[in-house]
């Protein structure tokens, strides 16, 4: 495991999020990590997977600046509806850990997503997304439609991993 959670955090790091262990409130929304004003804490031993952080990081990722510097658990939908920021935060962590090599069911492990990970990772990994068009529209990446000609970056591969 550390060598993966090694991995994501340094990615977390560098793209602009502050992730750091520490303490997490036992009430935290999902055992291990908590966003705490905009920064992405974790503690290792009780992480269900380091997958978690990749996630976490996605739904930090989507929103407004503004929001993304101040947000806190467990509220983390900054201008978005939670069903949005949900699909954005998958289609944001399939990229990550398309960008970083990381095994899908590492991100999405069978004790998160309601029982819905191998049918996110089965879908994604036959380039049924969904997602993308929030990503496309933030100006983050470009989603591949029928018919389109050369468009440079396109999904799963990234314009920028923070929203402008």
């Amino acid at each position: 495991m550390t060598n993966t959670l090694d991995s994501i955090k340094k990615f977390i790091n560098e793209i602009g999020i502050n992730c750091i262990e520490g303490e997490v409130r036992a009430d935290s929304f999902l055992p291990g990590v908590d966003i705490v004003n905009g920064c992405l804490v974790y503690k290792e031993s009780t992480l269900l997977s380091p997958g978690d952080l990749l996630h976490e990081a996605g739904h930090i990722a989507v929103l407004k600046p503004t929001d993304r510097a101040c947000v806190s658990s467990p509220n983390v939908n900054g201008d978005l509806e939670a069903g949005g920021a949900e699909m954005a935060a998958i289609a944001w962590s399939w990229a990550a850990l398309q960008y970083l090599d990381i095994d899908p069911a590492i991100v999405f492990h069978s004790n998160g997503y309601h029982n819905g990970s191998e049918s996110i990772i089965e879908n994604f990994s036959k380039g049924h997304y969904f997602g993308v068009s929030l990503l496309q529209w933030f100006g983050m990446t470009t989603e591949k439609r029928n018919g389109d000609g050369e468009l440079g970056s396109v999904y799963p591969e990234m314009k920028v991993w923070l929203r402008p």
